[in-house]
């Protein structure tokens, strides 16, 4: 079967890509944006990659073709498709219908963590020998892919709750047949397709009633958003962790997060089970980390090995990834999508540096940053960053000038990516680090900072 693909390069296009591939499917597909690391993946598993939505390329018919949700009404491919009857269905459906429909699908949902929990639950699982298919939006930093068929009865995903299609404005997720759920957290986000915090919550209940009875909901015990969300209807077991609350806790070792120890609330009593020891840090990974451990106990992962492989674990590119150290200056790419993810990552930062110098410099990329709906809340997650170079594009139409007014850290606003290259570099102190924070391509800074840095 051929299979084209509308929008591929998008983290869960481009991982539904390889596994029809690997299927055995012709594959191909075409995006308007094309850049690393999906581009690279696609190019290596031998999927063509076609620039632009010229309708020609539809010409002859593909068997099926996929529709990603970056696309609407106006794509002269849609409009083609539409006007000639070709076949089509959204990437949640076809992922749902033909592969997740007979595996155990443990789903990892929730406003922040989804990719670096998806991650490590595969890995975890992969390190114990069970072979799970797994479809995750990011690439591993230990040379791994983002998708993978696997070879048993397991399947992980990162269950997003971002729409299917324009023709389909459910979340993806409901799709999906979860049988273990994992919600790292409910927030407000994606203000392009979601009124409030009740819509997205909306949307968490319509998957929580596609779990079954013998199935399992696991969540921090400190949300209250997502208790609301139970609240409305559960009829799961459910699982709960925290910080010296829930039915399993953790006890940080370490300040910065990179040691800490898992206990079980068995039989009434605290039981040490294990120490994880890695090369990750803040807060929100050890959360990351505990429902990973909790959802592989449940398909039979003891966790003495669940503890060993989560201490070998990499990371995941463009998660706190180190692109750069020399003379004691560091450079990190950091997915930033939302204010408590800033918050969280540079709190771990200042607990793993000091009094090192911190400097943030933002991309506000999202529908929801390029509009401006957090506020305050986006300058307060600030307050562990000593300077912040903002990167205001075209697309930015709030006033940053106003949020960081009343603001104690030294900030600056960048309009053009040229200079903003200079600026990083003058910025660039020995013993210093630097986290470029952004979910896009952030106009190819990264690669075109390295470049100079290396000079």
């Amino acid at each position: 079967m051929h299979i084209h693909i509308i929008g591929i390069c998008g983290t869960f296009m481009g991982s539904v890509a390889q596994l029809a591939k690997q299927l055995g499917h012709r594959v191909t597909g075409c995006d308007a944006r094309v850049y690393p690391p999906m581009s690279d993946q696609l190019e290596s598993a031998g999927i063509e990659l076609i620039e632009g939505y010229d309708p020609q390329q539809l010409s002859p018919a593909p068997d099926l073709t996929l529709i990603g949700n970056a696309l609407s009404r106006g794509n002269p491919c849609v409009e083609y498709l539409l006007d000639h009857r070709l076949r089509y269905m959204s990437g949640p459906q076809w992922l749902g219908q033909t592969l997740l429909v007979d595996r155990h699908v443990l789903a990892v949902s929730g406003t922040h963590g989804k990719t670096t929990t998806s991650s490590m639950l595969t890995a975890v699982l992969q390190g114990a020998g069970l072979r799970p298919g797994y479809l995750i939006g990011g690439v591993p930093l230990d040379g791994g892919t983002s998708a993978s068929l696997g070879g048993g009865d397991l399947f992980v995903v990162e269950a997003d709750e971002y729409d299917s299609a324009f023709f389909d404005k459910r979340s993806k997720f409901v799709h999906y047949h979860s049988d273990t759920l994992l919600i790292n957290n409910i927030e407000f986000d994606h203000a392009d397709i979601f009124a409030d915090l009740a819509a997205i919550q909306r949307q968490f209940h319509h998957l929580v009633r596609t779990v079954p009875g013998c199935g399992t909901i696991i969540y921090p015990s400190a949300d209250q958003a997502i208790e609301a969300v139970l609240a409305a209807g559960c009829w799961s077991d459910r699982v709960t962790f925290g910080d010296g609350d829930g039915d399993w806790q953790y006890r940080l070792l370490a300040p910065d997060g990179s040691s800490f120890e898992v206990l079980r609330n068995g039989a009434g009593e605290l039981t040490e089970y294990g120490c994880v020891s890695w090369r990750l840090t803040g807060r929100h990974n050890v959360s990351n980390a505990m429902g990973a451990i909790i959802a592989a106990h449940g398909v039979g992962v003891t966790l003495a090995e669940s503890c060993d492989i989560l201490s070998a674990f990499a990371g995941v590119k463009r998660r706190m990834e180190v692109l750069y150290e020399d003379q004691g200056f560091t450079l990190y790419d950091d997915f930033a999508h939302h204010p408590t993810a800033i918050a969280t990552t540079l709190e771990g930062l200042r607990a793993k540096v000091g009094d090192a110098t911190i400097v943030a410099v933002i991309e506000p990329r999202s529908a929801t940053m390029r509009q401006g709906i957090h506020g305050d809340a986006l300058a307060q997650s600030l307050a562990h960053a000593d300077r912040i170079v903002w990167y205001r594009s075209a697309d930015v139409t709030w006033d940053i000038e106003a949020i960081m007014a009343g603001s104690s850290i030294a900030w600056e606003i960048v309009d053009n990516i040229e200079v903003m290259i200079q600026r990083c570099v003058d910025l660039a102190d020995p013993g210093s680090h630097m986290v470029m924070m952004s979910n896009g391509g952030f106009e190819g800074l990264a690669e075109k900072l390295l470049w100079r840095l290396d000079r």
